[in-house]
């Protein structure tokens, strides 16, 4: 009866730290964060995000700067208004540019920003004007393939 009890105890054991192991991984490969963090939040107007979803990051350079809070359509213009919300330690220029890019072989997307020269920096929700839309693949290729390309 004593090893029987021995056993289950290890058994036990084993699964917690399997069912830890599993947890950490999804909060890390998932980039979940248990806190909302801190920052200021901007908006950016996209004629097509090509499968940007909430979470995804906002880089400067290559670097991580924020985080996508949502994304919604705005019922007016018909375009897609991306909420993001960037580290506070960042100032971004009222004249950068917004562009959704693709990375890495699976194809997900980020906003880029490319930093602008003016001296003005945006506030809490204020716009970024420029923006480049998402690359659609399949209308480049049927463009190409059926003549549309010059």
């Amino acid at each position: 009866m004593n090893s029987k009890y021995g056993i289950e105890v290890a058994v036990g054991s084993f699964l917690s730290i399997c069912f830890a192991c599993v947890i950490y991984l999804s909060i890390q490969l998932g980039n979940f964060q248990l806190m909302n963090g801190s920052g200021y939040k901007v908006n950016a107007n996209f004629a097509e995000t090509g499968g940007l979803k909430k979470g995804a990051t906002v880089e400067i350079a290559g670097v991580e700067i924020g985080r996508v809070k949502d994304i919604k359509l705005d019922d007016k213009t018909y375009m897609a208004i991306v909420y993001m919300l960037i580290k506070d330690e960042i100032k971004i220029q009222e004249d950068s540019i917004a562009s959704i890019k693709t990375k890495g072989l699976l194809g997900d997307k980020y906003v880029q920003i490319a930093p602008g020269g003016s001296e003005n920096i945006l506030k809490e929700g204020e716009n970024i004007k420029e923006t480049e839309s998402a690359i659609n693949l399949e209308d480049m290729l049927s463009k190409y393939a059926f003549g549309g390309v010059k």
